[in-house]
């Protein structure tokens, strides 16, 4: 046999050809007959689930690739065994499913749209001295919690995308979502999850109140004008209690949410056993969303640099120092939403992370090589180690959001999964 025909049949011990009419459902399609590019496939390497999947690639291709060490309950097909253990990689989550991501990144989309739509509201009636409907703010929240413990990355990639231009309501958003994570990776119950978020949701009602001149200056901000923005802490207190049965935890949170371990913090100087946990909680949060937002007049800092920030100012007694670390752990290295470039020269938009396999998580490749839009396609990199061409396939670089031109907010702007 020529080398040229033994690499067509048996490229490694564990990817095999096959043909098409040969494939059962557990296989894993390593590679096609084709390029990825020219079919209507998602993933670059799937598992075969159903007989759907079949007919898919039947409709479409001769014959295929399949590798062998990570085919699930086969027992028509048989080949050289290998020293492949279960344990080496991850099962395929369930969210490798098109249909399912689609619907799940959708629900996400619109439960994210409405519930910043009220955060807005609810900004505009503390605007107005009016007290904020707690009954809405609390069903708004449930909802959160429930879309994050259902998939946990899809609200955490919303709070990612970010728009400079309504910075202050997206940011109470946010803290909503990273504070609820954070309670999830500590393993808070439901009731408890729900009352974190609605602090977070609440933590900057009082802000409202003060002038935009002194909210939204991009300088040093005066002695006076500093005593005024601090005010807001209180003013946030004030608001809340004034609204009907508001938890009153979230009370507190508005009125300590600056407050610091060390007691520097304001209004009231408090030191750490007198500052409540959920407090504690979304000064973490609160920070990690200031530092990595744009602003009018500033740009974000990347997530590598903010959790360098996090954790100097947590040894320095501003945050809980073992809070702060969980927080990290609950983002990652590659956290949901970030941009990055891949060992190939592509360019992607991490859509999910992969807690078994944290270095690799699932992607949307939205540059070429070239760094030229694309045909978009996703790529689990706990399942995919090699590109078309045999090199390595993995993630070679965090990038700024807005690098080659990329802007990840038109991304949720037109729908993540209208590509």
């Amino acid at each position: 046999m020529k080398k040229t025909e033994h690499h067509r049949w048996i490229k490694t011990v564990d990817l095999v050809q096959i043909d098409v009419k040969d494939l059962r459902v557990g296989m894993y399609v390593s590679e096609l007959d084709r390029p990825w590019l020219e079919t209507n496939f998602w993933f670059q390497g799937f598992e075969i689930k159903n007989q759907e999947d079949i007919d898919a690639v039947q409709s479409q291709c001769a014959f295929v690739f399949i590798d062998v060490s990570k085919q699930t309950k086969i027992t028509t097909y048989s080949t050289r065994s290998t020293g492949y253990s279960n344990d080496f990689l991850p099962s395929s989550p369930d969210y490798t499913s098109r249909r399912q991501l689609t619907q799940q990144i959708k629900e996400t989309e619109v439960l994210h749209r409405k519930t910043s739509t009220l955060v807005k509201s609810f900004m505009e009636e503390a605007k107005f001295g009016r007290p904020i409907n707690t009954v809405v703010a609390k069903q708004a929240v449930a909802s959160c919690v429930d879309n994050i413990l259902q998939s946990p990355d899809n609200l955490m990639l919303m709070a990612m995308l970010k728009n400079r231009d309504e910075y202050t309501a997206q940011h109470s958003m946010n803290v909503c979502i990273f504070a609820v994570a954070l309670g999830r990776q500590m393993n808070l119950n439901r009731e408890e999850l729900n009352n974190l978020g609605l602090s977070g949701m609440m933590h900057d009602m009082g802000k409202m109140v003060i002038p935009p001149e002194i909210l939204n200056k991009p300088g040093r901000l005066t002695d006076d004008e500093m005593r005024v923005m601090e005010s807001h802490a209180e003013q946030g207190r004030r608001i809340l209690i004034d609204s009907r049965d508001m938890y009153s935890g979230a009370i507190d949170v508005a009125h300590m949410h600056h407050e610091r371990m060390n007691g520097t913090g304001y209004p009231r100087k408090l030191k750490a056993e007198h500052i409540t946990p959920f407090s504690q909680m979304v000064s973490v949060v609160d920070v990690y969303d200031a530092i990595t937002s744009d602003r009018p007049y500033k740009k974000g800092k990347s997530h590598l640099d903010a959790i360098k920030i996090l954790t100097d100012i947590s040894s320095e007694g501003h945050l809980n120092p073992k809070l702060t670390m969980k927080f990290i752990a609950c983002l990652g290295i590659y956290p949901v939403g970030s941009l990055v470039e891949l060992t190939s020269g592509e360019v992607g938009l991490v859509l999910h992370s992969n807690p078994k396999a944290r270095l690799k998580p699932t992607i949307l490749i939205i540059l070429d090589a070239n760094k030229q839009p694309c045909n978009e396609y996703l790529v689990d990199l706990s399942m995919v180690t090699e590109n078309q061409g045999g090199e390595a396939f993995r993630i070679k670089q965090l990038l700024q959001s807005d690098e080659y031109g990329v802007d990840l907010f038109k991304y949720y702007e037109k729908g993540l999964v209208t590509f």
